[in-house]
């Protein structure tokens, strides 16, 4: 199947608009309880992604494992929980997988987002793929961005240009291991997307499965999406522009602003329908922070050096790495 994908260009001028809108921005009040905190963290220390084009993008962890994947050329990596380095998992290329977004573990399961490409990959934890999915053949420009994992296994994924939610059932994501190639199919619509920007980016799930709250890159708004109806509410909540990866624990949203190189930490009420920014916090050595996940009592944050990626200009560090902070 031939799927038109989009280069980098609108992705860039987006990170360019966003830079610049970010040094404009003027403070939002919130309420006195959770005034933001704004500093450099303590405690932090860096792992070290063994790879010359590594670009890490997204970054995921369970009790064994933490990996992460190249937006350059979709390699994924991969390293022991506290090891301070990780090494080539599934090599870039592999199975079609030329660039990775956002990455997510499910069980046995490794899921990967392929970004302009419009892909889309599960593979078991021994590296064999299950299956890889491409967006339907519409035409339009895509960017698979990122996915998030239901109670019950059910898989959501964003596109940043299409204003839709593809699922893939629970049944699938655990079907024998065959490398199928299927079609990602269209589960949700959503409001408020800007032609040639990049909006739905980072999603989770609620704890109860019942809903997923998504960010928009370059909106900063947060939406909730109510899975049995198809409904979606705009949260009430300050901008969070540049919103890119999240992670949630409990009623907390732990949210990466890859151009603003912060992490918000970000309270939700206890119908998801409000939010307020508890703290925005930085650390020495922050470069365009677009992943972040929780593993532990630590909070993980991607390194991503983006926008380098996406300007061809020379290196912030030769050496691409991880942040490892404390979760508090």
């Amino acid at each position: 199947m031939s799927t038109r994908t989009i280069a980098p260009t609108a992705w860039r001028r987006a990170l360019l608009t966003l830079a610049a809108m970010s040094a404009a921005l003027t403070a939002f009040t919130v309420p006195a309880t959770a005034a933001p905190a704004h500093g450099h963290e303590c405690g932090g220390y860096p792992i070290t992604i063994n790879g010359r084009n590594a670009f890490p993008e997204s970054v995921a962890a369970d009790n064994h494992y933490v990996y992460t994947a190249s937006i350059a050329d979709g390699t994924v990596y991969r390293g022991r929980v506290g090891a301070r380095t990780l090494d080539p998992f599934l090599p870039g290329g592999q199975d079609g997988r030329t660039q990775a977004t956002g990455v997510k573990i499910t069980g046995d399961r490794l899921l990967v987002a392929g970004a302009f490409t419009g892909r889309f990959f599960v593979y078991a934890d021994n590296g064999k793929l299950v299956a890889s999915y491409t967006v339907p053949d519409t035409g339009e420009p895509t960017l698979v961005n990122d996915g998030a994992v239901t109670p019950d296994g059910d898989v959501y994924i964003t596109d940043s240009f299409r204003a839709v939610v593809y699922r893939i059932p629970a049944a699938a994501v655990h079907a024998p291991a065959t490398g199928a190639q299927r079609t990602l199919e269209v589960a949700y619509h959503l409001p408020d997307y800007v032609a040639g920007k990049s909006n739905g980016n980072g999603i989770v799930a609620a704890p109860n499965g019942k809903s997923l709250i998504i960010g928009y890159w370059y909106s900063g708004a947060l939406y909730r999406l109510t899975l049995a109806t198809g409904e979606v509410r705009k949260i009430t909540a300050p901008p969070l522009t540049s919103a890119d990866g999240i992670a949630r624990r409990g009623n907390t949203l732990y949210v990466a602003r890859s151009v603003n190189n912060e992490i918000a930490t970000v309270r939700l009420s206890e119908d998801d329908t409000q939010a307020s920014i508890v703290s925005e916090r930085t650390y020495p050595g922050a470069d365009t922070t677009t992943g972040v996940a929780v593993s532990g009592d630590r909070l993980l944050v991607t390194n991503s050096q983006m926008d380098t990626y996406l300007d061809g200009a020379p290196l912030t560090s030769p050496v691409f790495t991880l942040e490892s902070l404390p979760l508090h």
